[in-house]
């Protein structure tokens, strides 16, 4: 058997050969198992057929729901868009965001998501108080900076200088600020993304105090990206799965701490906390989670970029008194950057789950 650049069969197919052959060649065993290969084989693969075809109806009906844009809308690219200033605020202008406002379109869940994307970037007690919102985009990445001088003096030639740690770019050159005693300002910097890894912000504020002509720094707390943003779930064949897991040579092998005590919760909470897909239907009842101390699944999920994230997870339930789950959360992919952030990101959601429990 040949497939792709491997020769061979593995040990599966050549167990199910062996099988076939025993019962096409002898007639006691051929009686005991026609019913089962017959009959209750055929049920077991339209049963499975039937549930593949329910998962692909429903994503396709998903995917025509939720279009992206249609055919004739207008394509704007954020850095080649200019800016308007309204009472020496700058105005970020976007015809499509306006359009959405407009509506009401998501305008609640749009607050709650930037609430939860806001970082302090330095302290109360420092002469100059920042604070950016970070928003996602896929390809790039905006921050708009809030700076108020809490000093009684003016701050002249201000400027905030960036710097990434990862796959991070910034496309513009920082800018001097004047900003008088008490008075704030807004700032937006772009930031483009090439790959899917957690990334670093970090950087200084560098000004000139006025009435002692001398220059001060502060330093900006770091500000970490969330992997999550940039991961979809994504289907999977079983076969593909298997040549992508044999193909990919960055693993991350993370071992299960958690106080979680259910199998299935356990998958449950890890499909939810990575924004995975399971190619092993978890709601499947023939794979005997019910009253069963094992379990293993496979996830997948892909990235904005086209990169593949590939996730085994094998739990054993132990017999004794405490009950806990142990194991190892095996994660491949292409790179290394994907597969060291979703393990750091499966290493933190379980500690949140013993914490929250």
């Amino acid at each position: 058997i040949k497939r792709g650049s491997r020769v061979g069969v593995n040990a599966d197919c050549l167990e199910r050969l062996s099988q076939c052959c025993r019962v096409l060649l002898d007639p006691s065993l051929r009686a005991k198992l026609q019913p089962v290969f017959l009959e209750s084989c055929q049920a077991a693969y339209s049963s499975m057929v039937a549930k593949q075809k329910a998962v692909k109806s429903k994503a396709s009906e998903a995917d025509k729901q939720s279009r992206a844009s249609n055919p004739d809308d207008l394509i704007q690219f954020r850095q080649l868009r200019a800016q308007a200033v309204q009472g020496g605020i700058e105005v970020d202008l976007m015809d499509a965001d306006d359009i959405s406002r407009a509506v009401g379109t998501g305008a609640a869940g749009e607050e709650v998501s930037k609430l939860r994307h806001v970082y302090q970037l330095t302290g109360f007690s420092d002469p100059v108080y920042a604070e950016a919102s970070v928003t996602v985009h896929d390809y790039d990445i905006v921050l708009d900076m809030l700076i108020i001088n809490r000093t009684p003096n003016t701050l002249t030639n201000l400027t905030v200088e960036l710097a990434t740690m990862g796959d991070l770019k910034i496309v513009e050159r920082p800018q001097t600020y004047t900003i008088g005693p008490l008075d704030e300002r807004r700032l937006t910097a772009n930031i483009k993304v090439s790959s899917t890894e957690t990334g670093h912000i970090f950087g200084t504020i560098v000004f000139d105090n006025s009435s002692t002509a001398q220059k001060a720094y502060v330093n900006l707390n770091d500000v970490q990206l969330d992997i999550m943003d940039y991961i979809r779930p994504a289907e999977c064949g079983s076969a593909d799965f298997r040549s992508m897991w044999a193909e990919f040579e960055w693993e991350n092998k993370v071992a299960i701490n958690t106080n979680i005590l259910d199998l299935q919760e356990f998958l449950n909470h890890t499909i939810a906390s990575t924004n995975m897909t399971c190619l092993t239907a978890p709601d499947d009842t023939s794979l005997g989670l019910e009253g069963s101390n094992f379990l293993a699944a496979n996830l997948y999920a892909r990235s904005v970029f086209g990169e593949d994230a590939l996730v085994n997870l094998s739990v054993e339930k132990k017999e004794d008194s405490d009950g806990k789950l142990s194991g190892y959360i095996r994660i491949r992919s292409k790179t290394q950057g994907i597969a060291l952030s979703l393990g750091d990101r499966i290493t933190s959601v379980q500690r949140t789950a013993v914490e929250n429990a």
